[in-house]
């Protein structure tokens, strides 16, 4: 027997147990269960937090890109429009579709004024539909927001 037909049999096995490994059931199962919002809830904002004591907005320098880490500045506002200060947060995410979470610890660093706030180390490992979750805590009280990104 040539040893070409057992090089391509180990490569298709290769390939059957990469797929089978990145795509397990579980992921699977959970991608049919998530409903992708609307077209028109996507995008850097302005969002309205949850319950409507924030209006969120991110600001990124450039467009959010892949697989590189960034620092992306967000400015939240009270339900007056003032720009909130004293804010701490909660940063989260992932892709809902693959059932997985933010392949980075993000975490706002530093208060720049004017409500606005940077969020270092954010990082989207692969193109598809991320989502951005930040927990607020201010003076005004807690509240959270989700911004939903199509990189």
């Amino acid at each position: 027997m040539s040893t070409r037909p057992k090089y391509k049999l180990a490569a298709l096995l290769a390939a059957i147990a990469i797929v089978t490994t990145a795509c397990t059931p579980e992921v699977a199962i959970a991608a049919d269960a998530v409903r992708r919002p609307a077209a028109t809830e996507f995008g850097q904002g302005p969002r309205a937090s949850v319950n409507g004591l924030y209006t969120v907005t991110l600001q990124p320098a450039q467009a959010l890109r892949l697989r590189q880490l960034q620092t992306v500045p967000v400015q939240v506002l009270d339900a007056q429009g003032r720009p909130v200060e004293n804010a701490t947060f909660r940063v989260d995410g992932g892709m809902p579709e693959h059932g997985h979470g933010l392949p980075t610890q993000p975490r706002v660093t530093r208060a720049l004024g004017n409500g606005i706030y940077e969020i270092e180390g954010v990082r989207f490992s692969m193109g598809g539909w991320w989502e951005l979750k930040l927990a607020i805590d201010s003076p005004a009280g807690a509240d959270r927001v989700t911004f939903n990104l199509g990189l």
